[in-house]
Parts: structure tokens; C-alpha cells; sequence
């Protein structure tokens, strides 16, 4: 049998299209599974060597379902993303006008992308949320709902048409897909790298997020993605979701984490992984002494000082 990737299903999702541009892809048995829970449940429970699901859009940043998956239940790790151009068709069955939908459906993330085209072209339709995108295109054609959001592409499987296509509220809209699997040691650097945590404070006081950023900014790291998450024990109980330039085994990024385990709560590692537009971090000025040689040769220092060789 062959290893297995678990995906958000069903077939047809953008999910799906995005799992499919990994060259590993095409040597893996893929399995869709009905919901971003059930794809990292079947990692962790050894079903699946990885999952493949979103995790944040370009017009409504994190995808809550899956970060909340990250932060709970037994630890996995980012190991690969992609990033997917993202537009909409409006699948109904064939024959359906536009004039005759009073029911739509879609993934919850993808609301927000269509909300104006919906306002302005269907003001009046109930929206329903699906599992998926493709799900929602399921339940069109065994006919609970009147249209769905999804991809062209999943038209064809599902017997539908694309009354209209092309439909996004933004241009150039993304959504960005990670790979996951179970804690090992990341890959090796490759220069443009980006890694992730979760953070818990110790307690909550005035400047409490203050000191999480300043172990960021102390040592010229810029952060991508900051999304505080409710822990459920109560209100304003919240822990926060980061994406940080650099790669844990750059010095700046380990003393980062280093200085935040000692300061937090807890510190969950989501792994460092090549990031997917493959641009390079830089230490931005008028920051100075956050380089790997400085960080070297401060630690070098300090290493003579102790030995009395300064």
C-alpha cells in the first residue's frame, strides 16, 4: 500500500487542486476526508503518513477550524505550504437561472470573498455553510441547496454547471494550504523559511503581548501571522497563533523561542518550513546585531569572558 496524504474533501475541493501541484503528490495514495478535523485525527491516529489543509486566506487571514486544530490534541508539525490563486464559479444544476436561486452554500471561508458579488447579485439569497466547497457543490446537485461556490473544476464531477465563474471580491486573492504530519526534526534551512508557534501567556497583565512581540523585535525578526485563538477557559483567556521569517536552527529565531519558553506558559512548535514564495528574510535596518555570524560571535564573547580570555 501506499503511503497516504489526507486531505479536506471531498473530491473536487480547492484543497484538493492545491495538494495536487506537490511533486510528492503524485506518489501518494490521497484520501479525502469531510472535515480539516477528521484529516489531522487520521494523522494522528497513524491512518495517514500527512494532512493537507488550509489554514489562512489573504482576505480573512487564519482559517480558525485549523488553527484551533493545531492548538489543541496531540501535537503535529507544518512541514510543507502552498499558496492558490483563488476564484469562484457559481455551480447549479443545469438549467438553473440566476433569477430562480434562493439558497447558496460554500466553506465559511469563502463568505467573505464573495459577499459583494452575493449583495450585489444575489441580495436575496439564504446562505448556507457546507463542510466544503465541494461538499456544498454535493448538496446542490442531490438538490438541498440552488447554487454553490466552488471551483470550475468541480463542475464535471458533480453534474452541475458554472452559471457564472470568475467571481472574487479581491484581486489576487489566496488561500495558503499546509502540509501535516506527525513531530520529527524539521528540514533542513533553505534561507526563505518561515516557522510557526503557538504562545500561552503565564497570566494577563498590561504589556503581556508586548513582551511575546519584543522577543521578535529584539532580534530583527518579522513576523507574518498573528491571530490570537480563545483557550476555552474562560473569557479573555486567549493564546496566540505566530508565523515568524527564518528558520528555528537561525540563531536569531532559536534564542526568539528560547527567550519566549522561558517567558511563556507554554510554547507549541509548528515546525520551520520552506516557505512557498520562496523569498528570503532579511534583517531589516536600523536594526544591527541580529545576523547568525553576530549572534555567533556575541555567544563566542561571552564563552571568553567566562574563561577570563577577553
Amino acid at each position: 500500500m501506499p503511503a497516504s496524504y489526507a486531505y479536506l474533501g471531498p473530491e473536487g475541493t480547492f484543497t484538493e487542486a492545491a495538494l495536487r501541484t506537490l511533486p510528492e503528490a503524485a506518489t501518494r495514495e490521497l484520501i479525502p476526508y469531510v472535515s480539516v478535523q477528521s484529516a489531522l485525527d487520521a494523522v494522528r491516529g497513524g491512518e495517514a503518513e500527512a494532512a493537507f489543509v488550509p489554514i489562512e486566506n489573504s482576505v480573512e487571514g487564519g482559517i480558525t477550524t485549523t488553527l484551533d486544530e493545531l492548538v489543541a490534541g496531540a501535537p503535529l508539525m507544518i512541514y510543507r505550504e502552498v499558496l492558490l490563486s483563488i476564484t469562484f464559479a457559481l455551480l447549479v444544476r443545469p438549467g438553473t437561472k440566476l433569477s430562480e436561486i434562493t439558497t447558496v452554500s460554500a466553506h465559511p471561508a469563502a463568505q467573505p470573498q464573495v459577499r459583494n458579488w452575493l449583495k450585489k447579485n444575489l441580495p436575496d439569497a439564504h446562505w448556507e455553510s457546507a463542510a466544503s466547497n465541494a461538499d456544498a457543490a454535493r448538496l446542490v446537485q442531490e438538490g438541498q441547496y440552488d447554487a454553490a461556490f466552488a471551483g470550475e473544476f468541480a463542475a464535471a464531477l458533480y453534474g452541475l454547471e458554472a452559471l457564472e465563474t470568475g467571481i472574487h471580491d479581491a484581486e489576487n486573492a489566496q488561500t495558503r494550504f499546509v502540509l501535516v504530519g506527525r513531530p520529527a526534526r524539521p528540514a533542513a534551512p533553505t534561507g526563505a523559511d518561515k516557522t510557526s508557534v503557538v504562545l500561552w501567556q503565564r497570566d494577563d497583565h498590561p504589556g503581556g503581548l508586548r513582551d511575546l512581540l519584543g522577543e521578535f523585535a529584539a532580534r530583527g525578526i518579522n513576523l507574518m501571522l498573528l491571530q490570537s485563538r480563545p483557550t476555552g477557559a474562560g473569557i479573555g483567556n486567549y493564546c496566540f497563533c505566530i508565523d515568524a521569517e527564518g528558520h528555528i536552527s537561525d540563531r536569531r529565531v532559536a534564542e526568539a523561542l528560547m527567550g519566549l519558553k522561558r517567558i511563556c506558559l507554554e510554547v507549541r512548535f509548528l515546525g520551520s518550513y520552506p516557505r512557498a514564495d520562496a523569498t528570503e528574510g532579511e534583517v531589516r535596518p536600523p536594526l544591527r546585531g541580529t545576523s547568525d555570524d553576530e549572534f555567533m560571535a556575541a555567544s563566542d564573547w561571552v564563552a571568553r569572558c567566562q574563561d577570563g580570555r577577553f
